[in-house]
């Protein structure tokens, strides 16, 4: 079977790796003032070129930062748009997992201005990303134009500013087709947009949600589509976009449930990416079935492996699991990955540093033994 070139790779991953030690006590030090901006961004780049150091010796042909220099995998960027800023008040997020039911609250959003890109978003992380890469190929992880309306809703909203629903979709994609375009111009190749709410719509509670706040939950996902594509129409020549759909991912917890069924043939057929990172670690994800409208020349990155648990999977498993998406989507199409990323957020999922490098080496190893 033939190698891979371009992204996504056979063997890769999500984004998010666990943060060191150091970072995080980096991190209270400057909240606290007791290290400068400076000498807290040495500590993360000395972290940093470690990590990839690490994603290289195992063989991977892609690299992340580890989103080592952020709290949360995607406030981090939204906060950064222009018209875009937190408010008052309080977003509560509820999580469930193995632990029991925890939940992480974040400063909701609030849009008061035209919607804009005053400069390029993370260009220095890729930058130095990029200088530390030797062998594999810089990957730059943001999320979705579909979070800024995902988290923030109808309520977020000025009205004065956004009479028109339209206009604030048409603002919001021509922000990220500026980002796109400005990431392409640094050199950007690899590009993934994360995206909870289209795995998010598969649940059924998650669309109660929706409508309980106003908003069409049975045909959010065609907006959300509409407006990816809309910031993807003049995506720079030679660049690989992908999109991760999670359906949550804090502190080893998930916030939703349900197979792909409900989104997937639209986001499949339509979505103007070329690759699917896709959860498919336990029975909260459902079957493959979903993967039939799966086109030619789309693949599907497998996320056969937990990042929420620490025990290390058997490649016979993952090896049959394969077999199983083989038959609703050629092996060919197909790629592997964690289910998710190790640490979305700054806290990280309950594993260690030592887990993390064992799961990433398996994909490694299977991916070469199934593809070659």
């Amino acid at each position: 079977m033939p190698h891979r070139t371009a992204p996504p790779f056979r063997a890769d991953h999500v984004g998010s790796l666990l943060r060191p030690p150091e970072v995080l006590q980096a991190r209270e030090d400057a909240a606290a003032g007791r290290i400068s901006a400076e000498e807290r961004r040495a500590i993360e780049d000395q972290a940093i070129a470690e990590v990839v150091k690490m994603q290289e010796d195992i063989g991977l042909q892609s690299a992340t930062d580890g989103e080592f220099r952020r709290r949360f995998w995607h406030m981090d960027f939204i906060y950064q748009l222009g018209g875009i800023h937190p408010g008052e008040d309080t977003l509560k997020i509820d999580f469930r997992g193995e632990q029991g039911e925890l939940s992480v609250e974040t400063p909701a959003l609030v849009i008061d201005e035209r919607i804009s890109l005053p400069e390029p978003i993370f260009a220095d992380h890729f930058t130095a990303l990029a200088s530390m890469t030797t062998t594999a190929t810089p990957k730059l992880t943001i999320p979705s134009p579909s979070m800024v309306h995902y988290r923030g809703g109808p309520a977020s909203l000025d009205r004065d500013v956004y009479p028109d629903m339209d206009q604030f979709w048409d603002d919001l994609s021509a922000a990220y087709a500026q980002q796109v375009a400005a990431m392409g111009e640094l050199g950007c190749s690899y590009l993934q947009f994360d995206d909870t709410s289209l795995a998010y719509l598969n649940d059924p509670e998650q669309r109660a949600l929706l409508t309980a706040r106003g908003d069409d939950a049975e045909h959010q996902h065609l907006r959300y589509i509409r407006q990816i594509n809309a910031a993807l129409a003049d995506k720079p020549e030679g660049m690989s976009v992908t999109t991760h759909m999670c359906r949550g991912n804090y502190r080893s917890a998930w916030a939703a449930e349900g197979s792909y069924d409900f989104v997937a043939e639209a986001v499949f057929n339509e979505l103007a990416v070329d690759g699917f990172f896709l959860e498919y670690d336990d029975e909260r994800s459902g079957g493959f079935e979903p993967l039939r409208f799966v086109p030619p020349g789309k693949m599907v990155v497998l996320g056969l492996v937990t990042t929420k648990r620490p025990a290390l999977e058997r490649k016979d498993v993952l090896k049959r699991r394969i077999e199983e998406a083989a038959r609703y989507v050629p092996l060919d199409q197909l790629c592997l990955s964690p289910q998710c990323g190790f640490s979305s957020t700054v806290e990280g999922n309950l594993l260690t540093y030592d887990d993390e490098v064992a799961k990433l080496r398996l994909i490694v190893e299977v991916a070469g033994e199934v593809w070659g």
